[in-house]
């Protein structure tokens, strides 16, 4: 079961983590947590849906498991 899609969509982007976490203003380490399918706020997730490039109605597109 996959937890999330950020090192799958970040790679197809071509972004690094270090430059997500910069536009996302969370720390390079918390996207690595992340992307090895560690939990996180609700809120650290709608800045990484953003900073991909997606709409907030487009989270499944990212977090597919999310449930609110």
């Amino acid at each position: 079961m996959v937890r999330n899609r950020v090192k799958e969509v970040r790679e197809s982007l071509l972004i690094s983590k270090a430059e997500l976490a910069r536009k996302a203003d969370v720390s390079p380490l918390t996207i690595t947590r992340i992307e090895r399918g560690s939990p996180c706020r609700m809120e650290t997730m709608r800045k990484i849906i953003l900073a991909l490039g997606y709409k907030l109605s487009d989270k499944t597109k990212v977090f597919p498991n999310t449930k609110v």
